[in-house]
């Protein structure tokens, strides 16, 4: 699965740049209504065609300038700009020349396309939303604007007018495979899989080239288990496609498929295409260093550095005792992290320096600064804390035998034993439902506390409250409704305050959450944690638990986000720990 240069346009690309060679065209005929650019912009803007057919993004963008520079009328000229910015990933600046092509030419439905393209691609959903609804108006016989509008839609939560839209189009260009993809990522999002494997299954159906529905196809089989299938639908999507962001895409995806099968060593090469340029999962690392390669660290300084979330943080600082030992007694080991980990590391991992990282965006896309490592404090490599992951664990053999690697403060642990003794007799039972970040495209991993009912009802435990933010009227809805009482401690800042919410975890008898921070916390105390998952997940590595930590459980359902299922199983399951030895 080697890495290709993209040689030939997208469909999109090819569109935009069929409009503004027929936009030309007219120029030069002096069509009524078209705004005529001087010869020298029409030069230029013919060099930055002639470069974009060639996808040479860089030479198009300076062209299609030379040509805006030419004529400041020229709205091809702009447009051309953002065409080529986009391809740079300058989103922010191709939206802007996006904006000033709009204001000299208001009549062209493909910069309406083109700039809700860019400001969906920057978050701005409404937006994005209302240039889909001009481009509809303007060009109500195509599919593109449609299809665009229902996945802005999608992503704002809005699924019933999604789908709503979708089906009436669909009644309306049956054939349009494009229609049929959206409504199965649709279904995706509503967690109602097979509905959407038919869907993309009708789409590459009628559209067999479609590189993008094999890669959906498989994203879906993947949710359910299916992962040999998946991989076969991966690798069509290869070799299909010739876009250098699609291709990193389903090769990052294969590789978390890989994971989840157990077939490390495979896994990790193409789980490292989340930080190609192209790939949506990327981040940017503003760090005074070389990337560390692989090569020998003995006597070395290397720079640790965060890159996802704080749970993926809390997994991947795991491998830090591998990294003290590479770089030997000589060596150094410095960590850049979210800053509420910065005490408990540090009490973990004594020796390795540890501070804050910051956190940006440039284009819509995150960005790792780490402007403490200079001076006596600069390394000699960085790592993105994924990285080493080739390198330390190729094999289940490969994870240490004691994974409880977070230690809070003892005197802290004791203070919590205290305060949870003062509820009554135990085991106490710390609990989490949901991420604090409940996007579109997350709740379906996630449940409301309502669910959590068979769990809730048992008498015996005290059900201590691990859920971060505010979750008051969660509680307060449970206990008026099934007459649950869930221990919360109000003077604890569980987002915040990590150090103290560690010290709690590990006086805990047991932690059963959903797959987020607040159990890789738990776990990495070594208290004993049930994580429960809508299907299997990538991190579980092929095994019943997540094998980075000690004592941990994945309870998931046969059928994709039957939490009901889960939950009565989990209930089940105290009840005969309760009857063993859970105190």
């Amino acid at each position: 699965m080697t890495k290709r240069k993209s040689s030939k346009l997208s469909a999109t690309q090819a569109s935009s740049l069929a409009t503004i060679s027929r936009q030309m065209e007219e120029s030069r005929k002096q069509a009524p209504n078209r705004h005529t650019p001087n010869r020298e912009s029409l030069m230029a803007l013919q060099r930055a065609v002639a470069h974009y057919k060639k996808c040479e993004w860089k030479e198009a963008a300076i062209a299609a300038s030379e040509a805006a520079d030419h004529d400041a009328r020229c709205a091809m000229a702009f447009h051309m700009v953002g065409l080529a910015l986009v391809n740079l990933n300058e989103k922010h600046t191709a939206f802007t020349m996006y904006e000033r092509a709009l204001a000299l030419d208001p009549t062209d439905p493909d910069l309406y396309l083109n700039i809700g393209t860019a400001a969906w691609d920057l978050g701005l959903l409404e937006g994005a939303c209302k240039a889909f609804r001009a481009y509809i108006q303007m060009k109500p016989e195509c599919h593109k604007g449609y299809n665009n509008l229902a996945g802005c839609l999608r992503d704002l939560g809005k699924m019933d007018e999604a789908v709503a839209l979708l089906k009436d189009m669909l009644a309306i260009m049956p054939g349009e495979a494009m229609l049929w993809n959206t409504l199965g990522s649709v279904m995706m999002e509503l967690s109602d899989i097979q509905n959407a494997i038919t869907f993309y299954q009708e789409a590459a159906r009628l559209d067999p080239g479609m590189a993008r529905v094999y890669h959906n196809i498989g994203h879906a089989l993947g949710h359910v288990g299916a992962f040999e299938q998946a991989l076969e639908n991966y690798d069509r999507s290869l070799e299909l496609s010739d876009n250098d962001g699609e291709r990193a895409e389903t090769m990052h995806a294969r590789g978390l498929c890989l994971a989840a099968m157990g077939r490390l060593e495979e896994a990790w090469p193409h789980y490292e295409y989340r930080l190609h340029p192209r790939c949506s999962q990327r981040v940017y690392f503003a760090v005074n260093a070389p990337e560390w390669k692989g090569e020998d660290l003995t006597g070395k300084t290397l720079l640790f550095v965060g890159e996802q979330g704080l749970g993926d943080e809390i997994i991947y600082s795991s491998l830090v005792p591998d990294l003290i030992q590479r770089v030997g007694p000589t060596g150094r080991l410095m960590i850049a992290c979210d800053h509420r980990l910065v005490p408990l590391l540090r009490r973990s991992f004594p020796g390795v320096h540890v501070e804050t990282e910051l956190h940006t965006k440039h284009n819509a896309t995150p960005v790792r600064i780490v402007s403490w490592a200079e001076g006596p404090l600069k390394a000699d490599y960085y790592t993105p804390m994924a990285v080493p992951l080739k390198y330390l664990r190729n094999s289940l053999d490969d994870f240490p035998a004691n994974r409880a690697f977070l230690k809070p403060d003892p005197d802290r642990v004791r203070f919590w034993q205290d305060r949870l003794a003062a509820l009554g007799p135990g085991p106490y039972v710390g609990i989490c439902w949901r991420s604090m970040l409940m996007t579109t495209q997350r709740k379906k991993f996630y449940t409301a506390l309502e669910v959590w009912r068979p769990l809730l009802e048992m008498t015996e435990p005290k059900f201590i409250s691990l859920q971060y933010g505010d979750c008051r009227d969660e509680i307060e809805h449970v206990r008026k409704t099934q007459g649950v009482v869930i221990h919360a401690f109000e003077d604890l800042d569980l987002k915040n305050n990590l150090d103290d919410n560690a010290a709690l975890c590990a006086a805990l008898d047991l932690v059963v959450s959903a797959a987020t921070a607040a159990v890789a916390l738990a776990a990495g105390t070594g208290t004993e944690s049930w994580i429960l998952t809508p299907g299997r997940v990538w991190p579980q590595l092929g095994t019943d638990g997540y094998p980075w930590f000690a004592n941990t459980r994945v309870l998931t359902p046969e059928r994709f986000g039957d939490w009901d299922s889960v939950m009565k199983t989990v209930a089940h399951d105290l009840q005969l720990r309760l009857a063993t030895d859970l105190r």
